[in-house]
């Protein structure tokens, strides 16, 4: 293996300028004049562009630019010992320590670990002494190539108390600073690189916690691979720690632990105070809590080390449909409001149109606002000023609406293969909407992208190709793989399979729709906002998408609507009904939950369902299956997909969907009631078991129901 540093690598004393930018310009040269890099200027554009995210000033004087970049063909460190100083965010002044850390954008495994020895050694006041004592640029290559040995394990900080997942503690612990047994906390650490600031972050931690006598375990989730914490050990922690820059990997292991979370500079910067505040959480029951249900990110099959087949299918269409919501919500309120504005029949064709174009479309192309288009009364369609502005809403969410399968399959995509993966999958989804697959096409061609990117990252090419590797042979060859198949093989059963389905929904009628109906309620209420309630969703969505949508799928739209409305204000209702059948908090929870339940959020439940799910989850079917029921038999469509009491002005026959809403969160709201009474301990106040379930549970937020779990 090639080295990492070398003496042309290294300026000692020397002024590279008054600003962090000219000095990563100049280190960036040094490692492009070493024929590490194949342009300077690419190098340092993606060092400085990790820096905007957050500064890599540390205390002690010392600086870490670093990032992944595509110009890099050999993983490197550039060192310079500054004089004069210069200021890279650091809370205690200037650096004068300053290493680029320059890795491939997909560097191999062994050389991105040598490069988190040398972060980690950086937390160590012995080896900083050393490279501020060096006298010559050999000598500074003599220390870093010391701690970035791979004969020994690199600037291990952890003891017996605190360890980073994966390592062997030593066989006697030191005793705890304080009497009694000493408290046990987990924590995670990531930053967008996953190479300096994940594995610092990590150490400080674990040696504050040392002094302190804490148990703590640590998961780094860095660029050279993971080991992730022992499932007994989440289990038995008092609180968590989430030092992270970005998002937590398999974050639902920590369901319902009390949580504090920062970016990573501040865990290498106060490290003894995250660890104070993580046990004064734990012992704190209004503490801010990790979301989910304790135990929900785990496999039977694995004991949770390692997801399961199911595991991994269901968080990569999560992540698929997570992403895929906001246009959903953008889009589909966009020509909610354009239906308002100009009436629902701007979406047909526009017989003065030569070219066959809709109202909306020729309006928005053809006039302005001093040349507002100009109609005879017509029913369910409006000129003039309203038009025009019915118009360009109009065409915005229908411009909105056509990126869902594309942004599906990309994300589906993205969460197999990472980065690599968004280019194949979002054209391989364009290419199904083209071919008429839709969102079955959009699944189908997500996964094959992502597998195909993942497979073509893996390929170990020679150096002078590792540049190309992410911009141009990734996405050019999982491109051909994943849309070729969908346009030779998949596309046109998968069109053929998704019109016959609509075939059907379209000859629903009486009591097939009321059969619909129950069952979308069911699915609405199963598991409120996770896979089988977004299943809903999105089949309910993807039928409004297009230009005019059949009555049936205006109906499946408001019967999926109305059911996800109900478990909130069924829960409310409870609460309002029998307070004394809930603790205090979740009679709080009960009064934030008639505006989420109003608002289409059926995650206010959630906390409901987390604490007692046996009794809630059953009830709130019961009254979702009313209600959708209900919303079938009385024929009401709707043409917005998000909103609640606040798209009334989109929805046919509102009183009869209010009504029929009512009804089902009475019934919810009587099931539920009547089965926590007969549950209910001696005593008249909840059992301790809800308490506790329920101080674990998600506090619900104000984001879109469907784009949260």
């Amino acid at each position: 293996m090639s080295t990492l540093i070398t003496p042309d690598l290294v300026a000692l004393d020397a002024d590279l300028g008054g600003d962090k930018t000219a000095v990563v310009h100049r280190l960036a040269a040094r490692v492009a004049g070493a024929g590490r890099a194949t342009g300077a200027d690419a190098l340092a554009e993606d060092a400085l562009a990790r820096e905007a995210k957050a500064p890599t000033g540390l205390a002690g004087g010392i600086a870490i630019p670093h990032c992944r970049s595509a110009a890099v063909t050999q993983a490197s460190l550039a060192f310079a010992r500054l004089a004069p100083r210069v200021d890279f965010g650091a809370p205690d002044g200037p650096a004068d320590l300053v290493f680029l850390i320059a890795a491939p954008e997909h560097g191999d495994a062994d050389h991105l670990t040598l490069l988190t020895a040398l972060a980690r050694a950086l937390v160590r006041p012995e080896f900083v002494a050393a490279l501020r004592a060096a006298r010559t640029p050999a000598e500074v290559v003599d220390l870093v190539q010391e701690v970035v040995s791979p004969a020994g394990p690199p600037g291990t900080s952890a003891g017996a108390t605190a360890t980073t997942a994966g390592a062997t503690p030593p066989a006697a612990a030191p005793p705890a600073a304080a009497s009694g047994p000493a408290r046990t906390l987990v924590a995670v650490s990531a930053c967008p690189t996953g190479i300096a600031h994940t594995y610092m972050a990590a150490d400080k931690l674990a040696a504050a916690a040392k002094e302190m006598g804490v148990e703590l375990q640590v998961e780094t989730q860095g660029s050279s691979g993971s080991t992730p914490l022992d499932p007994a050990v989440i289990d038995r922690a008092a609180a968590v720690i989430f030092a992270v820059d970005v998002g937590v990997r398999d974050r639902d292991r920590f369901a319902g632990k009390p949580l504090v979370q920062s970016g990573t500079k501040r865990a290498m910067n106060e490290p003894e105070v995250m660890i104070r505040e993580a046990l004064a959480a734990a012992d704190d029951p209004d503490a801010r809590r990790v979301p989910g249900t304790a135990g929900e990110g785990r496999t039977a099959s694995d004991g949770g080390d390692r997801p399961g087949a199911g595991s991994e299918v269901r968080r990569w269409l999560l992540t698929g449909v997570s992403y895929m919501i906001p246009f959903v919500a953008a889009g589909g309120l966009l020509i909610a409001l354009g239906f308002l504005l100009g009436g629902y029949r701007i979406v047909t064709g526009n017989p003065a149109s030569a070219t066959g174009q809709s109202y909306a479309l020729s309006w928005a192309l053809d006039n302005s606002f001093l040349d507002l288009p100009s109609i005879d009364p017509t029913e369910g369609l409006r000129g003039g000023l309203a038009g025009y502005l019915g118009a360009l809403c109009t065409v915005l969410g229908q411009a909105a609406f056509g990126f869902l399968v594309p942004a599906l399959a990309g994300y589906i995509a993205y969460a197999i293969a990472d980065r690599p993966g968004i280019v194949p999958g979002f054209v391989v989804g364009a290419v199904s909407v083209t071919m008429g697959a839709g969102f079955l096409g959009g699944v189908v061609g997500g996964i094959i992208a992502g597998f195909a990117a993942r497979w073509i990252a893996g390929w170990a090419l020679p150096a002078f190709a590792r540049g190309l590797q992410p911009v141009v042979i990734i996405p050019l060859l999982a491109t051909l793989i994943s849309s070729g198949l969908m346009v030779a093989l998949l596309g046109q059963p998968l069109a053929a399979a998704l019109t016959g389905l609509g075939d059907f929904l379209t000859g629903l009628s009486g009591g097939s729709i009321v059969l619909l109906g129950v069952i979308l309620g069911l699915m609405m209420c199963f598991d409120l906002g996770g896979p089988v309630n977004k299943a809903a969703y999105v089949f309910a969505t993807t039928g409004i998408g297009v230009a005019e949508p059949s009555p049936a799928n205006l109906q499946i739209m408001a019967m999926v609507m109305g059911a996800g409305m109900v478990p909130p204000l069924a829960m409310a209702m409870s609460t309002a009904i029998r307070s004394r059948l809930y603790t205090p908090a979740e009679r709080d929870n009960g009064k934030a939950a008639w505006l989420l339940g109003a608002a289409f959020i059926s995650e206010g439940a959630i906390p409901f369902a987390a604490a007692d799910p046996l009794r809630v989850i059953p009830s709130m079917m019961l009254g979702g299956a009313t209600t959708g029921a209900l919303v079938g038999a009385f024929g009401t469509e709707l043409r917005a997909p998000h909103g609640g009491v606040f798209v009334f002005f989109a929805m046919t026959q509102a009183a009869l969907f209010v009504v029929a809403v009512l009804v089902g969160a009475v019934v919810g709201a009587l099931a539920v009631t009547v089965a926590k009474s007969i549950g209910r301990q001696p005593g008249g106040t909840p059992g301790a078991a809800s308490e506790k379930a329920m101080a674990g549970a998600a506090t619900p937020t104000g984001s879109a129901a469907r784009a949260s779990s």
